[in-house]
């Protein structure tokens, strides 16, 4: 339901790859790949709209924390910008490495979809809850 809800926030004619689930199963290794990846582009989407959400929620507690008192420090949103442009780089070096054990090998952009989506959902979670948190 809610990846449902997520997709459509999805910019218009922003289409998915194609995925023929049949093919995937019966062991195809085109198939499987391109599942994969049509499997990371939903999870993506689901932390871009997530991300919105909670960059809105880090500049209400910026415009909130600010109003009379400065110590200095980056904000909630400045914070949380540096820890997701670190993380981007953690998962993408994180998905390299375990998909060079099949570096050069059909199966090797699977590996790197499947383990950038599950990372991109964790990080969606951690995201709903930071927003959620104090909010």
């Amino acid at each position: 339901m809610i990846t449902a809800l997520l997709l459509l926030l999805a910019a218009p004619g922003d289409e998915l790859p194609a995925c023929n689930k049949k093919e995937a199963e019966m062991g195809i290794q085109q198939a499987m790949n391109q599942c994969a990846y049509r499997d990371y582009m939903i999870a993506d989407r689901e932390l871009n709209a997530q991300w919105r959400l909670t960059r809105a929620e880090m500049q209400r507690r910026d415009a909130e924390w600010t109003s009379g008192y400065d110590d200095g420090r980056p904000g909630y949103f400045e914070t949380l910008l540096e820890a997701q442009r670190a993380w981007l780089a953690y998962r993408d070096a994180q998905c390299r490495s375990e998909a060079y054990d099949f570096r050069g090998g059909s199966m090797e952009p699977l590996i790197d979809a499947t383990c950038k989506a599950a990372l991109t959902r964790a990080r969606t979670e951690e995201l709903r809850q930071l927003a959620e948190t104090y909010g």
